[in-house]
């Protein structure tokens, strides 16, 4: 096993562990986890940004040129994301919730949730065969914005008729579909060039559609001018990071 398989599955295990932040919840009252989730959500937004921006785009472009097949794959992961949406809000039931019966919409969230990990698994392999700096940066970004969806997630569980602990277990269990999609891409690589040429425009279009359709909306439901600047500077604080992290490369 190489370097890059090494670096691969090891970051898409610490992400996996994201899975378990719903578990920090328990401890914390409503307000404080607010707060936290209000920041987390703006700097996440920011490193999505940046790393799309910034690091993505410009190494698929450096590498390959901006040709059509780039604007395609771009537009092909803004779509694959709205598409997963579309198939985890999928489903609604009526019947009373309960440890018996869950609601669909729980399950139904976790299937999305987990091809949705499946495909971070792939973009992040897919950005270690790029370089290594890219691989670091875009398991960051993927980090960043998977610890406030996990939070979500968890509560969508529990919503949803799971009990806590099988709540936890089943979100850890989903974020483990990311291993088979890094392992998928790593195997293919070897007899597929053209696969990296396709991830990167299409991870950059995935953080893009991420960003600017679910985090977004969520930022304008605060209109108070002082949370809207501290928005605005959590939000710059992750363009700033993926700045930064230009010196890896």
């Amino acid at each position: 096993m190489n370097f890059t398989w090494l670096l691969t599955i090891a970051s898409v295990l610490l992400t996996s562990l994201v899975g378990f932040v719903g578990a920090l919840t328990l401890s914390l009252n409503q307000a404080t986890l607010k707060r936290a989730v209000f920041y987390l959500v703006s700097f996440s937004t920011g490193a999505l940004f940046g790393d799309a921006f910034i690091h993505l785009l410009p190494e698929a472009v450096e590498a390959h040129g901006f040709t059509p097949f780039i604007s395609l794959s771009l537009i092909s992961g803004i779509l694959t994301f709205f598409i997963l949406e579309k198939i985890i809000c999928w489903r609604h039931c009526h019947i009373p919730t309960s440890s018996d019966h869950p609601h669909p919409f729980a399950w139904m969230n976790l299937i999305g949730d987990a091809f949705h990990n499946a495909i971070d698994g792939m973009v992040i392999a897919g950005s270690y065969l790029a370089s290594p700096a890219l691989g670091i940066t875009t398991t960051i970004a993927v980090l960043l914005h998977e610890i406030p969806q996990e939070i979500g997630d968890f509560g969508v569980l529990v919503h949803g008729g799971f009990d806590r602990l099988k709540a936890l277990m089943l979100n850890f269990l989903a974020q483990l579909a990311a291993l088979i999609g890094a392992v998928l891409v790593l195997g293919l690589s070897i007899r597929i060039e053209v696969l990296t040429q396709f991830l990167l425009p299409f991870t950059a279009g995935g953080f893009i559609y991420i960003a600017g359709s679910d985090l977004i909306p969520e930022l304008k439901r605060e209109t108070g001018l002082k949370n809207s600047l501290l928005q605005l500077f959590s939000l710059s604080l992750g363009l700033l990071l993926m700045l930064l992290l230009l010196g890896l490369e």
